[in-house]
């Protein structure tokens, strides 16, 4: 594969970048995600610290990306700056530590923000490829995320040219990117499969300072063996799901699925593919994951839009061994389009995400432990919960053994509100909350999704709290957590000690 651009090493590229300078690199999950260059920048990073002159960079990505990247670069410490979403450990310690400035962000609004200048220069654009041609066009590889936008915005690129991947990708993606205001216009997506963009991403030649070839697969790795627990969790989301359409409440041809990230997601996934109450459906979500792939395959699941192809590696190699197949039902957006807040609403998906805690009010926590400990992001779950059609928020009723429960009189951190947040769901059942006052959605949740360990310690909170809209103390409301860091279990709780 020829290229009439400047074709170096992983580290000779690296040497372009300078001491303080902002990467847009490419990736949305580990899909997609740049490998050698940030690899080569972390080596440089640790030359240069041993040498005892600094050198950090500021990290724009899609969200979270892979080992190469977030892992290689905070092992050398080589991070100022990172937004909108990760998921590395070492990177996570960092941003926990102080480190390392993190900034949490809805996925939908990082290419705006960035083209408004709210997030300053963009010096590099690092983006992998699976082709490019001599007039600057560039065929994406498994995700999109925010690339279109960094490469237009960045001042020089590099490219990652994966050779590992099929240049017969081309028309699997579909780029857009709308206008600022005061010009917007709508974005003219009326179901899953439409079409509005370009199929490449079309760059100013000049800016392309160095193509560097790979041929690596994305860092995606296998997920976790289903539990009792999650598959109880996605038996309880389909059950649900056929009720609302036996009441009317859902269409019978079905509505749009969004499904976050992780071992519960495929099992919900799972679940509804294997109900034959549920006809065949469409996804419009922001990442495809192994659970989706066997349902496009026997008709289950008939289109999927997406921003990334986030597959294990076995996944992975049946995608692209039957790419054809796959491309007249798979469709790799940005994430700035597959996570819009006006498609969500236009079309009525489903949303499907997790949840770290849930609060008696319907509150939800999704990002932090105890309240101050950064875990990975809210990502894309805000833009779809705020618009969906019916939003649902699920997790195991426990953590730790048992030692805590995941129903709490009011959550550490709140990501998404009561306002947003419809249904709740753990193993131990399903909470409707639509159209219940706060003391009806309290009992609800503590009903059908708390575990029976802490039903009772949590009624009693409720007696303690029955005056007033809404059951809340604030010297009680964060009680368990206060138990939890004190005697490391939430069961020992005794109320008169935090009053």
């Amino acid at each position: 594969m020829s290229t009439p651009f400047p074709v170096m090493t992983a580290a000779e590229a690296a040497e372009l970048i300078g001491h303080g300078q902002t990467i847009g690199f490419s990736g949305f999950t580990a899909a997609g995600a740049a490998k050698d260059v940030p690899a080569a920048l972390a080596v440089r990073a640790k030359r240069e610290h041993a040498a005892g002159r600094p050198f950090k960079v500021g990290v724009l990505t899609g969200a979270s990306t892979g080992k190469s990247l977030d892992g290689a670069l905070a092992e050398a410490e080589a991070i100022s700056f990172r937004a909108p979403y990760q998921s590395d450990a070492g990177l996570r310690k960092q941003i926990n530590a102080g480190q390392v400035r993190f900034v949490d962000m809805h996925l939908s609004v990082v290419p705006q923000n960035a083209r408004y200048g709210f997030l300053g220069p963009i010096h590099f654009a690092v983006v992998e490829a699976c082709d490019i041609t001599a007039g600057g066009g560039i065929v994406l590889s498994t995700s999109v995320g925010a690339s279109n936008t960094y490469l237009r915005l960045a001042d020089k690129i590099i490219i990652e040219l994966n050779e590992s991947l099929s240049p017969q990708m081309l028309g699997m993606h579909d780029l857009f990117e709308p206008q600022d205001p005061p010009t917007r216009a709508e974005i003219p997506i009326f179901n899953a499969s439409d079409r509005i963009g370009s199929p490449i991403c079309t760059v100013d030649p000049r800016k392309i300072v160095a193509v560097v070839r790979t041929n690596r697969p994305d860092e995606t790795g296998a997920f976790d063996k289903p539990t009792a627990a999650t598959d109880q969790i996605g038996d309880n989301v389909a059950r649900f799901l056929v009720a609302e359409m036996k009441a009317g409440r859902i269409p019978p041809t079905f509505l749009p699925l969004q499904s976050g990230v992780g071992n519960i997601a495929n099992a919900v996934l799972a679940a509804l593919g294997e109900s034959r109450d549920i006809p065949p459906f469409e996804m419009y979500t922001e990442v495809l994951q192994d659970s989706v792939v066997p349902l496009l395959e026997n008709g289950r699941c008939t289109f999927a839009s997406t921003c990334a192809l986030t597959l294990s590696l076995e996944a992975h190699d049946k995608v692209f061994k039957n790419l054809d197949f796959f491309k007249q039902r798979v469709l790799l957006r940005p994430q700035e389009i597959s996570n819009h807040p006006e498609i969500v609403r236009r079309i009525g998906i489903v949303s499907m995400n997790t949840a770290i805690e849930v609060d008696l009010g319907g509150n939800v926590n999704s990002t932090h432990v105890m309240g101050s400990t950064m875990m990975n992001g809210i990502g894309g779950s805000g833009d779809f919960t705020r618009n969906a059609y019916l939003s649902i928020f699920s997790c195991p009723s426990t953590a730790k053994g048992g030692m805590i429960s995941a129903i709490v009189p009011m959550v550490s951190h709140m990501d998404h509100s009561e306002h947003s947040v419809q249904v709740v769901v753990t193993e131990q059942g399903v909470a409707d909350l639509r159209g219940k006052d706060p003391h009806e959605r309290a009992h609800l949740i503590i009903n059908n999704c708390a575990h029976p360990a802490y039903r009772e310690q949590l009624r009693d909170y409720l007696k303690l709290t029955e005056a007033g809209h809404a059951p809340l103390s604030l010297a009680l409301s964060l009680g368990m957590h206060r138990e939890f860091l004190a005697s490391g279990d939430m069961r020992n709780i005794d109320w008169a000690k935090y009053q």
